[in-house]
């Protein structure tokens, strides 16, 4: 069976690459592609790398144009897609790859986006640890997936394996991220033209303020056992998950290089501690824990729907440490968004996607 695919935001960053990797899916053919202020140009005078996709024209996204396909992809600015996943309710599948679907919590939806709360999807993130089970088995058969949110995923996969085995203390996470700036879309922003970015590391959303820690918490708080269902509470921060996040737009166009610390619960071992993480990751195609005393760097994964994994144990801060990197167009994003689908079909997990980056 070959599925019909409608991509709304199809000019933008996360569009283009849903539509790169789709390009690629021997069960999928893209029929549609949508934009707002774009539409009526060709897809390649905005994606000029879709060289398979030239024949495309973007048209309005308004929802009888997504209409009447098996499969829709929404990359949208966070806020609107629920205006079109309202009205596409004879739609097979859907997947957001914006956070309207993302929390569970209405408080932490008003306090870090605002607007109109809609009801959460299953979490677009397969390998995630969920209450002594995996994310993916919640996507066999789903028809409504919220893609990831991209350092919220590279952070949740990073220490969920600790939270639901009880090696880390979940109270104390800290995290600094170097992100690049095409996590942030394609919309013309001063602070991310070249002559502000080049040269330069710069710190944002400091202080507890950045969108995805609530996602973060979410899903630490779904590794946990103690979940049960494998829903999380209506705060996270109520089962005692904290978390310092510091995000730093580097100069490199895609990437996430994710330092992540977190203290070491009493009484465990070395070797419980990496146990946790090679019994998470260890049968995982997608995320790799890589041998002890390696780290990896973002040109690793760049292309790839890969994140990879470093971990060290730091006996004289008491505090568990894992270096994550992922391409956070590809495995942040698209990627999870695609898997998810795969998934969700009954299709091979893997169907159009690599672990192999491009380098140099």
């Amino acid at each position: 069976m070959t599925y019909s695919v409608a991509v709304s935001g199809a000019s933008g960053y996360a569009g283009g690459e849903i539509l790169r990797i789709l390009a690629a899916h021997p069960d999928v053919e893209i029929r549609t592609v949508t934009a707002h202020s774009n539409a009526g140009q060709p897809l390649v005078q905005h994606q000029s790398h879709l060289r398979s996709l030239a024949h495309l024209i973007l048209e309005q996204t308004t929802p009888e144009v997504l209409a009447g396909h098996d499969i829709v992809f929404l990359a949208l600015p966070h806020g609107q897609s629920g205006q079109y996943t309202d009205v596409l309710g004879d739609t097979p599948v859907v997947i957001d790859a914006g956070a309207d679907h993302r929390l569970e919590s209405v408080a932490d939806w008003d306090r870090f986006y605002g607007g109109d709360f809609h009801d959460p999807w299953v979490y677009g993130v397969p390998e995630l640890p969920v209450a002594g089970s995996k994310q993916r088995d919640r996507l066999v058969g789903a028809t409504r997936i919220a893609a990831p949110g991209c350092n919220a995923s590279t952070v949740s996969l990073s220490l969920a394996p600790g939270v639901a085995a009880g090696v880390i203390d979940p109270s104390d996470i800290v995290t600094v991220l170097a992100v690049g700036p095409s996590g942030a879309g394609k919309s013309l922003k001063t602070n991310l033209l070249a002559s502000e970015v080049l040269g330069t590391a710069n710190p944002y959303a400091v202080g507890g303020t950045h969108r995805h820690i609530p996602e973060i918490r979410q899903a630490l708080a779904a590794a946990r056992p103690s979940t049960g269902s494998g829903t999380a509470s209506t705060d996270a921060a109520d089962q005692g998950i904290r978390i310092s996040f510091t995000p730093v737009l580097v100069p490199m166009s895609r990437g996430i290089l994710a330092t992540s610390t977190a203290p070491i619960t009493p009484g465990a071992t070395d070797d419980e501690i990496r146990a946790a993480w090679e019994a998470a990751y260890g049968d995982e195609t997608f995320v790799q824990l890589l041998p002890v005393g390696e780290f990896p760097r973002t040109a690793d994964v760049l292309g790839a729907n890969t994140a990879l994994m470093g971990l060290a144990i730091d006996r004289a801060a008491n505090r568990v440490v894992v270096v994550t990197a992922v391409d956070n167009l590809v495995k942040g994003t698209a990627g999870a968004a695609v898997q998810s689908m795969n998934i969700a079909l009954g299709l091979a997990e893997g169907t159009a996607l690599t672990v192999n980056g491009v380098a140099p």
